[in-house]
């Protein structure tokens, strides 16, 4: 059977990615921070973590979520910067006015960085222009890619960063795939890379070669979702729906208790309910947080960010359990306890034929 892909000729989905979005701000708006190793966050002097690092920061190994006290020592001479969310969120907001110039199919996924639809548009046309209005009004770089679908269009905008254009079309995608490690495939985090190695499964050929039906008994939703993209295949669309910002579960309990273990079927509750709702938007979150409200009334959140997204029970549950032990003053009875999920990333889309109709008999 032949294989299928939606719109396979059509290149109409951009990428955009700012390159290092914070940094080159701040670069731009100060002279003295230009072509030097910037950080933005938090101060080396504390328990701050690092935002977001220039292209030259990164040359010594320096990246987002690192201890700033660690970025420290691997670059003294970095210069520190506290993050101005009003300022970038301006910057922004500059950026999207110039997407909308070409379209109105525009999906955010962060603060600096977003998928478009242009439809019928030329999107290799649209790309560059975009581009350039980037570069010629807002003094920054963007890196974008331009593909038939979301996901390799993500994956072209991470090609040449920074500063990059890449064009991913049918016929590359069918060369580029499967040279690439398994960990490009979105869904593949550290944990899932691991047990992907101990198969012997490195790159997308691997995966490709592999046992099919083995692979969708083990990992059942997810497993098909990997052989999809392997074969280039995403269905989902550019969502202009606003997001939710995020999702929670809490409750007041029976009776205050400074007893943790009582704690803990909560968060088994909390962490089964946010998994579906999690499903059911087909997204994945970042960051885990656990509310506690002690007999005093006292209201504290404790909160947990994620270097790979998760969805699972087992996933949500570990982190929050980790905070709660960890994190949470157990030095008072608490009366309240509830479950945050935030940060969310790719949305997954569902299942809906079987895989032999998706891609034929390869």
């Amino acid at each position: 059977m032949e294989k299928v892909r939606v719109d396979s000729n059509a290149l109409t989905i951009i990428h955009v990615d700012m390159d290092a979005f914070y940094a080159s701000i701040e670069q731009r708006d100060n002279i003295h921070y230009r072509n030097k190793p910037v950080i933005v966050g938090g101060s080396p002097d504390g328990r701050g973590v690092v935002s977001t690092a220039s292209y030259e920061a990164r040359k010594f190994g320096i990246h987002s979520a690192m201890p700033a006290r660690r970025a420290k020592e691997l670059c003294p001479f970095a210069i520190f910067i506290p993050t101005n969310m009003k300022k970038y969120k301006s910057v922004s907001k500059q950026v999207h006015d110039i997407f909308r110039r070409y379209t109105k199919l525009i999906e955010p996924i962060s603060i600096d960085e977003a998928f478009l639809d242009v439809g019928e548009g030329n999107a290799v046309e649209v790309g560059r222009a975009i581009k350039k209005d980037i570069y010629t009004e807002l003094h920054l770089t963007a890196s974008v890619g331009v593909s038939y679908n979301k996901f390799l269009a993500k994956l072209a905008s991470d090609m040449e960063k920074p500063d990059g254009f890449t064009v991913i079309t049918p016929k590359t995608a069918d060369k580029l795939l499967p040279t690439l490690p398994v960990r490009k495939l979105w869904g593949v985090g550290e944990k899932t890379e691991k047990e992907l190695n101990r198969l012997g499964i490195f790159t997308v050929r691997d995966l490709l070669n592999y046992d099919r039906d083995f692979l969708i008994e083990r990992w059942g939703r997810r497993g098909y979702e990997l052989l999809k993209f392997a074969h280039g295949i995403d269905d989902s669309v550019v969502d202009t729906k606003q997001e939710v910002k995020s999702m929670g579960e809490e409750t007041t309990l029976s009776q205050d208790t400074q007893n943790i273990r009582e704690l803990e079927p909560y968060l088994k509750s909390f962490s089964a309910s946010l998994s579906n709702r999690l499903y059911s938007k087909r997204l994945k979150c970042k960051t885990v947080t656990i509310k506690t409200k002690y007999n005093d009334f006292k209201l504290i959140t404790r909160s947990k960010t994620l270097n790979e997204p998760i969805d699972s029970y087992e996933e949500l549950y570990s982190t929050g359990k980790y905070i709660l032990y960890q994190r949470v003053p157990i030095d008072r009875p608490i009366r309240l306890i509830g479950m945050q999920v935030s940060n969310f990333v790719y949305p997954y889309e569902p299942i809906q034929m079987t895989f032999t109709d998706i891609i034929g008999d390869v």
